[in-house]
């Protein structure tokens, strides 16, 4: 059973003077994942650059969570500070699946190249920088998430074959 610590970006959220949407999305997905997921942490903060990166410290350091999901600041906004948060923390970039998420949103929306999402290793831990909306969550998430569980056996020794049979 892997751990995932899901992380919300939001202003708004923080100050619950919005409903998060997005994080909730994630849990059920992941959750509804055949018996490989458990929801272990989930907390909304500002998008605030050092509360992001300490948060993801925290969750792979100290709870050694083994997926660290965000939803929301991968945009334009100058709030929009979630792929740098995690470049601040990642040991290890893992660009393949940022540009499948990307890829996979660009056959809904031409809208999907403005993505800056992010995605790498601290550790044993995988990071996963997701879009912000519940729609682009589902669409994306689900068809990654066979291949995230995958990388995930061979990051932690539980499969040693990268090969397809």
């Amino acid at each position: 059973m892997y751990r995932v610590g899901i992380i919300t970006s939001s202003d708004k959220g923080s100050r619950g003077e919005r409903e998060d949407k997005g994080g909730p999305k994630i849990r059920e997905i992941v959750e509804n994942f055949p018996e490989d997921f458990e929801v272990a942490e989930y907390v909304i903060l500002p998008d605030e650059r050092d509360q992001l990166s300490a948060m993801m410290v925290k969750m792979a350091d100290e709870q050694h969570l083994d997926l660290v999901v965000t939803t929301g600041g991968t945009g334009f906004s100058k709030r929009d500070v979630t792929p740098e948060a995690t470049l601040d923390v990642v040991e290890r970039r893992t660009p393949g699946i940022a540009e499948a998420m990307r890829s996979i949103s660009l056959e809904i929306t031409m809208r999907a190249m403005l993505s800056r999402a992010e995605s790498g290793i601290r550790g044993d831990t995988l990071i996963v920088n997701l879009p912000g909306s519940p729609k682009a969550i589902e669409e994306v998430l689900g068809p990654i998430l066979p291949s995230l569980k995958h990388g995930l056996d061979i990051l932690q020794g539980r499969d040693a074959e990268c090969a397809r049979k």
